[in-house]
């Protein structure tokens, strides 16, 4: 069974192995740790691969940012499908956040890996702008759900969005959704109907 994983793992594009690898790599020892080398060993591809697919390790970083904005956006939708009102909605974010805390690391959960490569990046860094362009979408779908069940939409977005950027760091301390879900149910008595 794990050389028929190796071997579908090595038809896929070696693009889309780089990604997958440094965002492994990125998410488990960060991303000042994690040298070109680490990269192209857990991808399984020649460095040249990496540098025919990216001109630096600062555009994987970026695509990395890119992947990672996706995973969330993907959680978000699939849970988002399912909510029958406004108030499930708002939930559905709160649910993303602890679908993406609930998937299996390597090294555990460590929080929001945007957050943690925002951390790591200097003031005026494009990678820092993207993680502040994604939580800015995050607050901006609250305030859609919201804009249809409270009479401060945009107020009680920033509070949930806070409530949920909170949560999501003390779960990243200790490892588990946990910290999460008591936001959510937090947030679910904080988000009654007109």
């Amino acid at each position: 069974m794990a050389v028929e994983q190796s071997q579908g793992a090595r038809r896929r594009p070696a693009r889309e192995r780089l990604v997958a690898a440094a965002a492994r790599r990125f998410y488990a020892d960060g991303i000042s740790a994690t040298g070109i080398d680490a990269i192209v060993a857990a991808a399984g591809v020649a460095k040249k691969s990496l540098y025919n697919n990216f001109e630096s390790k600062e555009a994987l970083v970026a695509e990395y940012l890119t992947v990672r904005h996706q995973e969330w956006l993907d959680l978000y939708a699939a849970r988002a499908a399912t909510a029958a009102t406004p108030r499930d909605g708002v939930l559905a974010v709160f649910d993303a956040y602890i679908d993406h805390a609930s998937l299996a690391y390597e090294h555990g959960f460590r929080g929001c890996g945007l957050l943690n490569a925002a951390a790591e990046l200097p003031a005026g860094h494009a990678g820092r702008a993207a993680v502040r362009a994604h939580k800015e979408q995050v607050e901006s779908i609250l305030v859609d759900h919201l804009e249809r069940c409270v009479d401060d939409p945009h107020g009680v977005a920033r509070h949930l969005a806070l409530l949920l950027e909170g949560g999501m760091m003390r779960a990243g301390l200790e490892g588990t959704p946990a910290v999460l879900e008591q936001a959510r149910s937090i947030a679910a008595a904080l988000v009654e109907p007109r």
